[in-house]
């Protein structure tokens, strides 16, 4: 499936924004601008400040309300990640809008393995990508033992 693709940081904000609306939930952001500001960065090269499109780089930390606790770091280099009640996959940040809509409309779900013993979430996006991260410490919160499919 063809998903748009988010040339800026602020793009994935804003559509960050628009998955969380019809959900009514509440988005707070913290930006970081500047070579000196953000926390990692590839596209560069050692001690240049602008990005080779002449751009600051730009990175963005958010904070969605509700269940699950969910939050958003949005890299400079085309990638994010998503924390999930603990578990928290890197997507390309163009996938960010998806993943966000399949935790929040019911798809996203656990599974378990009785050999080797673990948990996993398991988001499927539309196109048949389907992220899979696993539970760290088999530990699961509230709403990944409710997600738990058999």
């Amino acid at each position: 499936m063809c998903r748009p693709h988010f040339a800026s940081t602020e793009a994935v904000v804003v559509a960050i924004r628009e998955v969380a609306r019809p959900f009514d939930l509440e988005v707070r952001t913290t930006d970081e601008i500047g070579a000196d500001q953000v926390s990692r960065r590839t596209s560069a090269g050692a001690f240049s400040v602008i990005d080779p499109d002449g751009s600051l780089p730009h990175e963005a930390f958010v904070q969605l309300s509700g269940f699950p606790a969910v939050t958003v770091q949005v890299f400079p280099d085309d990638d994010a990640k998503i924390t999930v009640d603990g578990v928290f996959p890197d997507v390309p940040r163009d996938a960010v809008p998806a993943f966000l809509r399949a935790v929040h409309s019911g798809t996203a779900h656990v599974k378990g393995t009785v050999f080797p013993p673990e948990w996993r979430l398991i988001v499927p996006l539309p196109g048949d990508e389907t992220y899979k991260e696993l539970v760290p410490r088999g530990t699961l919160s509230p709403w990944l033992s409710r997600s738990v499919r058999r």
